[in-house]
């Protein structure tokens, strides 16, 4: 048996003939892959909450920058949709974070969400509401149905590129016409 060639900070690319409403055209950055399971947030799926609707919510008495209130909070996913996460550039110093790569921490607690609205934050962050979850194997499988292309997180893109953007900016990256890839290929 082949050794698990684990795909954290990686972007799993949605082919264009994945036909799940919520995944469709989707970009998501796996957050943890191992041999039981893996866990990853949609980034490219706006919620209908902004930031400043969000701290509204969790810190009443914030008062949050002009420059983030309107800041798009993600879909991160279908799974606990009431849980946020930060995936954010490395700062540390908050309740409840883990290193992803060298350049990338996510953290679950909410105090960097009060950060993130003063302007105190870490330089680059993106907020979501829920996550993708695969239990073991299922994300292997999902792969050799041809339902992902996987490919190194890029930062730019995983924090510079604007939300509607990201998929094609990804697809681009990988160098090929995924248009033109039938959705069986590889298959004897």
């Amino acid at each position: 048996m082949t050794e698990l060639k684990s795909l954290q900070n990686h972007f799993l690319v949605a082919m264009p003939s994945l036909d799940d409403p919520y995944f469709s055209r989707s970009l998501t950055y796996i957050c943890e892959h191992n041999k039981d399971g893996a866990m990853g947030l949609v980034i490219n799926q706006p919620s209908t909450m902004n930031l400043k609707e969000l701290l509204e919510q969790t810190d009443k008495d914030l008062t949050v920058a002009e420059d983030k209130a309107e800041q798009i909070i993600l879909a991160g996913g279908p799974v606990s949709q009431e849980r946020g996460f930060v995936l954010h550039s490395s700062q540390s110093g908050w309740d409840s974070s883990l290193a992803l790569s060298p350049d990338v921490m996510i953290t679950t607690s909410k105090d960097i969400l009060s950060a993130i609205g003063t302007n105190t934050g870490p330089d680059s962050s993106i907020i979501a509401l829920g996550y993708a979850g695969w239990t073991a194997g299922q994300l292997e499988q999902e792969m050799q149905d041809n339902s992902w292309l996987t490919i190194e997180a890029d930062d730019d893109i995983l924090f510079n590129t604007p939300i509607h953007k990201k998929w094609q900016a990804a697809v681009n990256k990988l160098g090929v016409d995924v248009w033109q890839l039938a959705p069986g290929a590889g298959h004897a």
